[in-house]
């Protein structure tokens, strides 16, 4: 496959989250790098964050495992372990069902863009730490739910 440019993949701002989560995710954009691929395997997204930007609400996922280096500027990882500040180069995972919610925020005045990688199980259950929100997702086919898995409806914390 010859090389590819990263800007050939389509840029999506913000998130599929609904509101009110979506509106949390303002000055986060990616492009799905696995898809101009064509790869079935594994995701790979380049995720920029402009300052004050997040890039997702805290989570964990049961059956993917993910990795994420730090391309440009300065991030600061949120997990239940604390924080810690990223530069360019330094990279973290984790792996699938260890209930450790984190997420990338942007608290410099720069953009800053990380790469991530996972897995992409037949079957996925996203819980979200700090809400009463999750996703599952099968076939391509995403459902929005509460922690016990029911339907969501929109928030009720």
């Amino acid at each position: 496959m010859p090389k590819l440019d990263p800007l050939a993949a389509p840029l999506r701002t913000g998130s599929t989250y609904p509101e009110p989560y979506a509106a949390m995710m303002r000055g986060r954009s990616s492009r799905r790098l696995g898809d101009l691929a064509g790869l079935t395997q594994f995701g790979a997204n380049l995720v920029m964050l402009e300052p004050g930007a997040v890039a997702s609400l805290r989570h964990w996922h049961a059956a993917e495992d993910e990795f994420a280096v730090v391309l440009s500027g300065a991030l600061v990882l949120v997990e239940d372990e604390g924080e810690t500040w990223m530069a360019p180069g330094e990279f973290a995972a984790w792996k699938a069902g260890v209930a450790n919610g984190h997420r990338f925020e942007n608290r410099s005045a720069e953009p800053a863009s990380f790469l991530i990688v996972g897995s992409k199980a037949p079957h996925e259950v996203v819980a979200y730490s700090d809400h009463d929100f999750g996703l599952d997702i099968e076939g391509g086919r995403v459902r929005h739910t509460y922690r016990d898995g029911t339907d969501w409806a929109g928030p009720r914390e």
